[in-house]
């Protein structure tokens, strides 16, 4: 499915109903927008770890603009404004009066993004293994000075800092050489971790790590979240490191943070019953 909205397209996908039979009658679940990482990931991840939460919510998996199957436009336009404001578009196309969402690694920033500017819009929030600034990014370099190897250090040196991706490939064979940073379970769940069907936009993550990603600063802005907010970090994430969210639970009023040990940046899959059993739980609670 497409939204036509703000002179593109908006590939989503849904899973779970938000009208449930349960016993003799039905119950009203919450529609939980699902927006993923990179920039210039997809929402097939999601598929892969979390379709589990459709028990507890409606799901709807987004794909931000140019990334998976949205349509392709200028990479100029691959922006956190444009993300943020597309969120608010979808919510208004889909006829919804108020939603939750859950934000990974760039979707959670541009979920806070979302929250801080439509809060009267929003239940609820779930921050998974994201960060609040710009700051992210020199305590990643630092970090995977002292842990990533050589060969890692030199591509995410030579492509990531830069964004300087020149295809699809590319960006393919970047994860798989950074594979043991991401994920503390590298082996175990590599098919798990790496689709063959994720469609990935260099031009997204190369618009992001070259421009706006490098001085965004919500930090400032973060007590103006009023909803119920879960923050998820790994301990060993080696790209958005706990410190950040941190910060984040500290900022926002009303969240509540969890750091899982022996986890990385594949939080949903390092630890993937605690993470369905976190979320789930704090989808239940009566605000």
């Amino acid at each position: 499915m497409k939204a036509a909205i703000r002179g593109t397209e908006l590939y989503f996908d849904i899973a779970g109903m938000q009208l449930a039979p349960v016993g003799s009658g039905f119950v009203e679940r919450p529609v939980l927008f699902m927006l993923h990482g990179g920039p210039g990931g997809d929402h097939l991840r999601f598929k892969q770890h979390s379709l589990e939460l459709q028990n507890s919510a409606q799901l709807v998996f987004i794909d931000h603009r140019g990334c998976g199957r949205s349509k392709k436009t200028k990479q100029s336009n691959y922006t956190l404004e444009n993300n943020i404001e597309d969120i608010e578009a979808l919510r208004k196309h889909l006829g919804l009066k108020r939603i939750c969402i859950l934000g990974t690694s760039y979707g959670g920033m541009v979920a806070q993004g979302y929250a801080i500017r439509y809060a009267k819009n929003i239940d609820k929030l779930v921050l998974v293994v994201t960060a609040p600034s710009y700051r992210f990014i020199d305590e990643a370099k630092r970090y995977v000075q002292e842990h990533g190897s050589p060969k890692q250090i030199a591509y995410i040196n030579k492509y990531l800092w830069s964004g300087s991706f020149k295809n699809h490939k590319q960006v393919q064979r970047f994860f798989e050489v950074t594979a043991s940073l991401y994920s503390a379970t590298t082996r175990k769940n590599a098919k798990k971790r790496f689709s063959q069907s994720t469609v990935w936009s260099y031009e997204a993550l190369n618009q992001g790590f070259k421009h706006f990603l490098r001085d965004f600063d919500f930090i400032p802005h973060l007590k103006k979240i009023s909803c119920p907010t879960l923050v998820l970090a790994g301990q060993d994430d080696w790209i958005c490191r706990p410190d950040q969210s941190k910060i984040i639970a500290k900022e926002i009023p009303h969240a509540n943070l969890h750091i899982l040990k022996k986890c990385g940046h594949a939080i949903a899959v390092d630890a993937h019953e605690r993470y369905i059993k976190l979320i789930k739980t704090f989808l239940s609670e009566k605000e």
